[in-house]
Order: structure tokens, then C-alpha cells, then sequence
């Protein structure tokens, strides 16, 4: 867990988020949630964005991976991608997340690919498949994320709302 990958954006992803005076690969990272788990986001593209889990450490009392690490994996990179395709003037916020375990891993790396299934304007879709080390299907995911217009810093802080009555 210690080492922070770099996370590979494409040329066109670095030119949208350039000038924004935002850690672009901080903020599509898989969070202080992510980073104890170990997750680690690889490529990012609103088409497609690549990350993995280790097996270690994400374990439920059998040994095994545990299911809610592979929806952590999965909500990471599905919101990864609708955070890329919604833009710097929207966020993201998951409304739908839904996994199907197919088999049991008890060591290695799970990698996960979340592709797009769906993407629009106040939505977006991302099917994520996750996999083990020898390429065999863990989990089957899919997320759904709103897409609302981003709130500046200034109009979110707590000190500018008006006192209740």
C-alpha cells in the first residue's frame, strides 16, 4: 500500500482538467477508502479505466476476497470513468451499485476494467469486470452515477449559509 502508482491519463484528459489548479490523479484516485485497501487506478479514460485490488489484506473470515472489496473496486473505477466523461463541471456521485461473485480468490491481484454502457448527460453507466491473476471472472459489476453541475468551493463552505430560523 505505500507506494502511490501513477495513474496513465490520455493526452486529450490531461488537456480538459489542464489549468484547473486540481491533483488530477489525486482526485481520480480511489481515496483515502481505496488507498487502505490497497487500490491502485492504472489508466483512466472516460472509455475505459483499468485498477487493482490486492487479495491480501481485503480477506472476509474464510480467506477469501471479500465481496464488499470487490464493490469497492468496482464503484472506484466505474466512478473514476463518469467523473472523465461528465468533466470538470460536473461530479459524480453513485445512485446504483450492483455485483455478481462468480468465484472465490484467496491470494494475488484482482484487476478490474469498468467500459461504459451507458453515457449521457445527467447519467452515466459504467459495466466493470473484475478478474484474477490468471484471467478467470470474479465479479461482474455495474454503476450508475448521477451527473450534477459542480458546486464551487466558495458557494460549498459551511460559513456562507444563512442562519436558521
Amino acid at each position: 500500500m505505500g507506494d502511490r502508482i501513477t495513474t496513465h491519463f490520455p493526452p486529450h484528459v490531461v488537456d480538459q482538467w489542464a489549468g484547473l489548479g486540481l491533483d488530477v490523479a489525486a482526485l481520480f484516485s480511489a481515496g483515502s477508502l481505496g488507498e487502505r485497501m490497497g487500490v491502485s487506478v492504472l489508466e483512466a479514460s472516460p472509455e475505459k479505466v483499468i485498477g487493482t485490488l490486492p487479495v491480501e489484506g481485503n480477506t472476509q473470515p474464510y480467506g477469501l476476497l471479500h465481496g464488499g472489496a470487490s464493490a469497492v473496486l468496482a464503484e472506484t473505477l466505474g466512478s473514476v470513468g463518469a467523473m472523465l466523461h461528465a468533466g470538470p463541471n460536473k461530479v459524480a456521485m453513485g445512485v446504483d451499485l450492483n455485483c455478481t461473485h462468480h468465484r472465490a480468490v484467496r491470494s494475488g491481484l484482482v484487476t478490474g476494467v469498468a467500459t461504459p454502457a451507458h453515457t449521457g448527460r445527467t447519467s452515466a453507466t459504467y459495466d466493470i469486470t473484475i478478474t484474477d491473476e490468471a484471467g478467470k471472472r470474479v465479479c461482474t459489476a455495474r454503476l450508475t452515477c448521477a451527473l450534477r453541475p459542480a458546486v464551487s468551493p466558495r458557494a460549498a463552505d459551511p460559513g456562507d449559509a444563512a442562519p436558521a430560523s
